[in-house]
């Protein structure tokens, strides 16, 4: 259901001349999947809320040019211009960062979490408090399926990025882990 709705929103996005539409017009059906206000509720869709412009920028660039491949994003972003892409990824940036997740976190894994998150050393490259900074994304209050996806995704090598840090840095994870990281930083505020 979930590809059905972001195909159409995307079909839709698509159909109607861009120079017809006004910017809340042509952001309405990103703000539909990812979050009113920059936080997710759509299962394995991440929250936009809290990420920096640069990161944005080129996620959009790359899903424009099929660099990373994801159908409904690529289609979306395929008509983008440059200064499109700039437009959205500077809307990105003013999105409110995520709400703290309300379920409580489990101690063991938060615990089991930190430990993984120090011994990689992700607040390295994604800041202490897990902000992101410039082209590295805010990791902090991302919804938890979508990190233990993506993470996975890393692992297995079957997602991308415009660098191998995060591959390289997935191999000393073990599958099992992957779970316990997601959980530990999607609790974070």
């Amino acid at each position: 259901m979930y590809k059905t709705l972001t195909a159409a929103l995307a079909l839709a996005l698509l159909t109607l001349p861009a120079s017809a539409e006004t910017f809340q017009e042509r952001a309405a059906p990103c703000l539909a999947c990812h979050g009113e206000r920059g936080t997710s509720e759509t299962e394995n869709t991440p929250s936009l809320g809290g990420q920096q412009a640069p990161y944005a920028l080129i996620q959009l660039f790359m899903f424009r040019e099929k660099l990373r491949l994801f159908e409904p994003m690529n289609e979306m972003a395929k008509s983008l211009t440059d200064d499109d892409l700039r437009t959205f990824s500077d809307f990105i940036a003013t999105l409110p960062k995520p709400a703290v997740p309300t379920d409580a976190a489990d101690t063991a894994r938060m615990a089991r979490g930190a430990a993984l998150a120090n011994q990689n050393r992700c607040n390295t490259c994604h800041n202490p408090d897990y902000s992101g900074k410039e082209n590295v994304p805010r990791i902090a209050g991302q919804r938890e399926d979508y990190l233990a996806k993506t993470l996975a995704e890393y692992k297995d090598n079957s997602r991308h990025g415009y660098d191998a840090t995060m591959a390289d840095v997935m191999q000393t994870v073990a599958k099992d882990q992957i779970g316990d990281l997601a959980h530990y930083l999607a609790h974070q505020h």
